[in-house]
């Protein structure tokens, strides 16, 4: 369906009127003193990253009613209605502020009992004799695999998956080697439960965000938690 010229023009009256609704809200807000509410916020899935975020500002905002969406779908931050959005990568939308919360290395991790079935891999050329699990993104593309001494070679994708956390529990199994965040494998690796795959090889990096309209930043409940949440998610 495509709206037509008057309609076009009516959704960005009604738009302009929505953000000043919105602006309004934060107003009256700001004089109410302390967060309360319902606070709608956008995580990705990425594991316990945000637990420690999310327990802290629930005990310490009562009043606060918090409806967390895991999703790594990109969402349309005014038009969906959320009031923080946490993710990978930038955004260029002017109603929006950013926040941002640290930088993420990757890295590749097998269970022991993988490697010591399909041998250690000394080299990227090396995963063409093994099973990779990779990870499929919310647009259908293969999320790539880079590495410093081979920055031409391509992974195989035997298995593809399009949600990580279920990921790092098949390699866990023993289902081939994958590549993640290392703050998905960081316990796992400790505990030797995970092995690091071609150490100081992997050079994928991103940015953690925190994006939220410019309009609800005095809102309390908004300034709230994204103060907790640059206080406690440290990827």
């Amino acid at each position: 369906m495509v709206l037509t010229e008057p309609g076009g023009l009516f959704l960005v009256r009604a738009r302009r009127m929505l953000e000043e609704l919105h602006a309004g809200e934060a107003e009256l807000a700001e004089l109410s003193g302390d967060p309360r509410g319902r606070l709608r916020v956008s995580l990705p899935l990425s594991g316990t990253l945000f637990n420690q975020a999310i327990t802290t500002f629930v005990e310490a905002h009562p009043l606060v009613e918090l409806e967390v969406d895991y999703s790594d779908r990109l969402v349309n931050i005014i038009d969906e209605g959320f009031d923080v959005v946490i993710r990978t990568g930038a955004t260029s939308d002017s109603r929006l502020l950013r926040r941002v919360l640290g930088t993420i290395d990757w890295q590749l991790a097998a269970a022991p009992s993988y490697l010591e079935r399909r041998g250690v891999p000394a080299v990227p050329q090396d995963l063409l004799e093994h099973i990779c699990v990779r990870q499929k993104s919310t647009t259908g593309r293969i999320v790539p695999w880079t590495f410093k001494s081979a920055p031409d070679f391509l992974a195989p994708v035997s298995l593809a998956t399009s949600v990580v956390d279920p990921m790092v529990q098949l390699v866990r199994d023993g289902a081939g080697i994958g590549c993640f965040p290392k703050f998905m494998v960081r316990d796992a690796i400790a505990d030797g439960s995970l092995l690091d795959v071609l150490p100081c090889e992997v050079e994928q990096r991103g940015t953690l965000t925190m994006l939220w309209p410019a309009a609800r930043f005095r809102v309390p409940k908004v300034r709230a938690f994204i103060d907790i949440a640059a206080a406690h998610v440290h990827p």
